[in-house]
């Protein structure tokens, strides 16, 4: 009895260490907001598809990006959720209450395009993946979590749906554990983050515009605005900060602790994925990669069934991420453009507008696999388009931090200021880059000129 009951009491003492552990993980997880769901709905997909592409195509030579891209991306997230916060509406509401119609409507229209092309890329991509690691109909799957995603928005209420999307963010961790089966020169792998190397060639320019687009997406930006307003309006207290200036320090403190928190998650994610594709596949000759799972399939033979499973598991897991938050983005940029009640909190039958467009967005996505949308071309481009449409959108957001009208007088720091005008500056040399090499490329007499 003594023995039962002082093994008994380890047993207690035990759980009880735990506990603490797990209680602090839990409360720490509760206080992340926005930040932490939009890093990882960055690495959707699409995202995955590109950084494996990236790293067959060039192996280590872009892993600086991911060390580049990082304040850039950070900061221009900081400025989405500043609006949000600031004024207590959306991008697309204050574009909407301070801009013309002409301006309104083609940014929102990009974005739609974008985030359609994006949802059936998405969609079909984690229907290939189930079908790899289960077997069965690639199509049903992918209907299937069409389905799933459009009555996870509707059916939970926000605080409970957005609980689900931040612990949902840990399967990212996968691409991290598949970086220690696999083996890695250390040299090269140092060289390629911290010296750029470039390339004056259409398939680099395209690459890099894809890298910046999927790190850098438009989505994100509509997104991250929009959820800070849902926050503050859950809050009993909490108020838009040019109506209530005292509440800054505070919230705009968690905000941006919040937000780069989430985009170092999701570029150190994105950083394994090239480093295990680069690794695994272009060590071994294999540079034609163009989807995930066609990366995960790869993987198999040389990295191991466990490498191939993690791959696949990851590529489902921030696709359920990611789905609802494209196409809660579609729904808040054209609810607010068309002036509708919108709102992940609302109750269906007082934001039916909303919750259709999320809906008719997701099901179109589902549709394109069903007339031809090649998956492999499409989640590769979809980042492409990203990266060219976020130019105009980004522009809009920087006027928009200095226009008194919206902002009541409050001040975006300076600081974030000229790094969000850096990243506006870079993304647009990046995409005017892939198209003037496409356009010379396309020149016929380009092939005669010598050094060409």
């Amino acid at each position: 009895m003594a023995k039962e009951a002082s093994s008994g009491a380890r047993r207690a003492a035990s759980e009880k260490s735990r506990r603490p552990w797990l209680s602090r993980l839990s409360i720490y997880l509760k206080a992340l907001g926005p930040g932490i769901v939009t890093g990882a709905a960055d690495d959707d997909p699409s995202g995955i598809a590109t950084y494996s592409q990236i790293g067959a195509q060039f192996g280590f030579a872009l892993l600086w990006t991911m060390l580049f891209s990082y304040p850039l991306m950070a900061v221009i997230q900081e400025i989405s959720a500043w609006i949000g916060r600031v004024t207590g509406v959306g991008i697309a509401g204050n574009i909407r209450r301070h801009y013309s119609a002409g301006i309104l409507y083609p940014l929102i229209g990009l974005l739609l395009i974008a985030n359609v092309i994006n949802l059936g890329a998405d969609l079909g991509a984690m229907g290939s993946a189930l079908q790899l690691v289960i077997g069965g109909p690639a199509l049903l799957y992918t209907v299937g979590f069409g389905v799933i995603s459009v009555i996870g928005a509707v059916a939970l209420p926000y605080k409970q749906y957005a609980e689900y999307l931040k612990w949902t963010t840990l399967v990212l961790f996968v691409y991290a554990a598949t970086a220690l089966i696999v083996k890695f020169p250390l040299i090269p792998v140092m060289l390629g983050t911290f010296i750029p190397s470039i390339t004056f060639s259409n398939s680099y320019w395209t690459a890099l515009t894809a890298v910046f687009g999927t790190t850098i997406s438009p989505y994100l930006f509509f997104w991250q605005a929009s959820v800070e307003v849902e926050e503050q309006r859950a809050a009993p207290h909490e108020k838009p900060l040019k109506h209530a200036p005292r509440q800054a320090p505070a919230q705009l403190d968690r905000m941006r602790g919040d937000t780069y928190l989430g985009m170092a998650f999701s570029n150190i994610i994105a950083f394994f994925i090239i480093l295990d594709t680069a690794a695994v596949l272009h060590a071994h000759g294999i540079t034609d990669i163009e989807t995930g799972a066609q990366a995960a399939e790869a993987l198999r033979p040389l990295a191991g069934e466990l490498a191939f499973l993690l791959f696949s598991i990851g590529i489902i897991g921030t696709g359920l991420i990611a789905i609802p938050v494209l196409a809660g983005s579609s729904a808040y940029a054209l609810g607010e453009a068309l002036k509708w009640p919108i709102g992940l909190e609302r109750q269906l039958e007082r934001a039916k507008g909303f919750y259709g467009i999320l809906a008719v967005a997701t099901l179109i996505g589902v549709a394109l696999n069903f007339i031809g949308l090649n998956p492999i071309k499409a989640l590769f481009w979809s980042a492409v388009i990203n990266g060219v449409a976020a130019v105009p959108i980004m522009v809009t957001m920087m006027l928009m931090t200095d226009n008194k009208k919206i902002t009541g007088g409050l001040r975006l720091p300076t600081l974030q200021r000229v790094v969000g005008w850096i990243a506006t500056v870079v993304m647009f040399a990046v995409a005017a880059s892939m198209i003037a090499t496409m356009l010379w490329n396309a020149w016929p007499g380009a092939d005669k000129i010598p050094g060409h």
